[in-house]
């Protein structure tokens, strides 16, 4: 095996307690540096991996063992970081999104080719999950015909979690469009080739107790050969998804009901929870995770209901279920890791295109195509009106 990819992490909250367990398991990553504001965070991790803990992102980018930065911090510094690692040489992991504007994007991709760097920047979703690569199978083998349509619907209670306030924020990258949108967004791009056309959305922020961010949306998406997609997106925690499976018990009304309530009487300190679940504290991790072959959930990206011109595709407790003009049948699909985000299987595709040339699917333009369509929802619902695409990409032929 060639050389591990050395690799720095900007940013130790949350979010990257959900991918620091992939990176520990697999010889091909060394984690030797990381970079957070919290001194606490940084004692942890130096102790953790005897590596070293930068308090800024600059000091991290500069450092010459580290090949690769996974940005891991608020949204709205992810344009600004990867432009920092991109002007340091450093390959990159960019989450999602790549930026909160089409400007911020173009100035992330023009920063990593005048580096000669490699930015993985899509995925990280559900959408990278073996239930969808399979589901892609079947769409291109022809066996159902050509792709008709696509839906998919969640509702989550996503906003009663204890949340900072630029989570919450739509103005610097926060609310469920810029945070949770991608899992259906990259999953129908997936699925229908890549190539949107069009958005035409209504988006709601109902709450008072989250007054700054969108907590619904509903999107109408055409995509090429005239595919409309639709995707729904509730956040507020009455009702969950799971109550739409048979295989599955939404337990949580009862919690949802009273984190409601905890929210609308300031009863929670957000800030000391949501500190709570980062890395290196007690509850590291706590509401992430999978069991490696467990029944499948709707989680984040909802259900989905695939239409061919002769046959339909859903997802099953095991699996997938097809209908076709023979009857139905399941195919069961092991998912490792549980039925969440395929992440070794991106840290892979880095590490290949870094130590092996190979192309990457999830490049720049990729991420950037996932979020103009996020900005697209934003501005059809504000506007009232359908929004054009323009920097759309098409599922590469040797995906």
């Amino acid at each position: 095996m060639a050389e591990p990819l050395r690799v720095g992490i900007a940013g130790l909250g949350f979010g990257a307690t959900e991918f620091i367990p992939t990176l520990e398991r697999m010889e091909e990553i060394n984690i030797v540096a990381g970079a957070d504001l919290r001194p606490w965070a940084c004692e942890e991790f130096e102790k953790r991996y005897q590596g070293i803990a930068y308090n800024s992102v600059e000091q991290l980018c500069a450092d010459p063992n580290v090949e690769a930065i996974w940005i891991a911090t608020p949204n709205h510094l992810h344009a600004q970081n990867a432009i920092t690692a991109a002007r340091n040489g450093k390959h990159i992991l960019a989450r999602k999104p790549l930026g909160i504007t089409m400007e911020e994007c173009l100035e992330v991709l023009a920063a990593v080719d005048s580096a000669g760097v490699k930015l993985l920047a899509g995925g990280q979703t559900q959408g990278t999950s073996a239930l969808i690569q399979e589901a892609r199978k079947i769409i291109t083998s022809g066996d159902l015909g050509p792709l008709r349509a696509i839906n998919v619907i969640a509702y989550t209670g996503w906003m009663l979690r204890p949340r900072m306030p630029q989570e919450v924020d739509d103005s610097m990258g926060g609310g469920v469009i810029w945070r949770q949108a991608p899992h259906q967004i990259e999953t129908t791009r997936y699925l229908a080739g890549g190539m949107a056309k069009t958005v035409k959305a209504f988006t709601g922020s109902w709450r008072p107790e989250r007054p700054n961010g969108t907590g619904y949306y509903t999107a109408i998406i055409e995509f090429d050969n005239n595919v409309p997609v639709t995707m729904t997106y509730n956040s507020y925690g009455y009702f969950d998804t799971l109550g739409l499976t048979t295989w599955a018990e939404d337990k949580g009304i009862e919690n949802r009901a009273q984190s409601r309530s905890r929210l609308l009487n300031n009863e929670i300190d957000e800030a000391k929870e949501k500190e709570n679940t980062r890395f290196g504290a007690p509850g590291e991790g706590t509401v992430v995770g999978g069991d490696p072959g467990r029944p499948w959930t709707p989680g984040n990206l909802g259900i989905f209901l695939i239409s061919c011109q002769d046959g339909d595709i859903r997802m099953s407790e095991k699996g997938l279920m097809v209908y076709d003009n023979y009857g139905s049948h399941e195919i069961e699909i092991f998912q490792p890791g549980g039925a969440g985000m395929a992440l070794d299987s991106e840290v892979l595709e880095l590490y290949n295109a870094i130590r092996h040339g190979k192309p990457l699917f999830h490049d720049g333009p990729w991420g950037m195509a996932t979020a103009e369509v996020q900005w697209a929802i934003i501005e059809s619902s504000r506007l009232g009106q359908e929004i054009k695409l323009r920097h759309q990409v098409a599922v590469p032929l040797n995906e």
